[in-house]
């Protein structure tokens, strides 16, 4: 996490991860993403709606990518991301896929997250036309993002 976060890599659910490469392939083509709320066992995936093409749509000089290459999180789940850091159970993870390209922070990426300043990883799960290669965390470093844990793909 980034900010004042602990340095610690947070633990990450097989059934968590299971669902997120199961939305990752359903999704697919297009990318997917959600967030996960808490931490370990007690913690909670959101699978959520990637609403990117319809911001193409109405204002593609300001939305120039779709869903086929970025996401973009509808208002409620926007919403429930950001009220989730002054409850009991503060979102840690914010995920999506990279349909085709391999799982890495782009630029892109990092723009987004410096300015939404959200202290939570970012998960980018490699998703291809016949399996999930891996999945790669990445934690805030200065005006970066490193990669800190990478997590076995599977045949979904």
């Amino acid at each position: 996490m980034s900010g004042e976060a602990s340095a610690q890599v947070p633990a990450v659910p097989r059934e968590h991860l299971m669902a997120i490469y199961r939305q990752a392939r359903a999704e697919f083509p297009n990318e997917c993403c959600g967030f996960i709320l808490g931490e370990g066992e007690q913690s909670e995936a959101v699978a959520c709606a990637n609403v990117m093409d319809k911001y193409h749509r109405l204002d593609p000089e300001q939305f120039p990518r779709t869903a086929a290459n970025g996401y973009k999180f509808d208002f409620k789940a926007a919403r429930q991301l950001d009220e989730s850091f002054g409850g009991d159970k503060p979102a840690t993870i914010i995920y999506h896929s990279h349909p085709r390209v391999g799982a890495y922070f782009s630029e892109e990426d990092t723009k987004a997250a410096v300015a939404t300043q959200w202290p939570v990883d970012y998960l980018v799960v490699d998703v291809q036309d016949n399996e999930i290669v891996e999945a790669l965390l990445f934690r805030q470093k200065g005006d970066r993002y490193e990669q800190i844990a990478r997590f076995d793909g599977a045949a979904v």
